[in-house]
């Protein structure tokens, strides 16, 4: 198993995240579609051409699964219970078809649950940078992890 139990993270912890990830056309066009957003900034490249971006930009939703699921493996994978709720969630700079994503994140703050004994939450910081290290995406998720099993 990957992932930390509540007793391992520590404030101010910091993860760089070894995956990198290019975000294709398909990926954008797919998620966008399959998520019945038809928002022709993501699906139309003549359209998207006219704006002031000049050519179509990442569906958002899709820029946040990807910074949060780059993050699982190293931090939450196998050892958390649920996601309590995503906040603070920015899109400062955009990200294109094309760029290839890398993440990292910090932990903000733990509590033990007052509510479920041998667990606790952990929020996350969450930041997406582009190959040119562009800060694209942001977000602050608490999640409620697992307390280390007894031996």
């Amino acid at each position: 198993m990957a992932g930390l139990w509540f007793e391992d993270f520590k404030v101010g912890m910091t993860f760089s995240h070894p995956w990198t990830r290019t975000i294709t056309e398909t990926d954008n066009r797919w998620f966008s579609l399959l998520t019945m957003n038809p928002q022709p900034l993501h699906i139309d490249a003549h359209a998207a051409a006219q704006t002031e971006f000049g050519r179509p930009i990442v569906n958002s939703l899709f820029t946040l699964g990807c910074l949060v699921g780059m993050t699982v493996n190293d931090t939450t994978l196998g050892t958390t219970v649920a996601n309590l709720g995503m906040t603070d969630v920015k899109f400062p700079h955009p990200l294109f078809e094309g760029d290839t994503i890398h993440v990292t994140t910090e932990v903000l703050s733990l509590r033990p649950s007052s509510s479920r004994p041998g667990q606790g939450i952990v929020t996350f910081r969450h930041n997406c940078f582009n190959q040119t290290d562009d800060l694209c995406a942001v977000c602050d998720r608490a999640a409620l992890m697992m307390g280390r099993p007894a031996t």
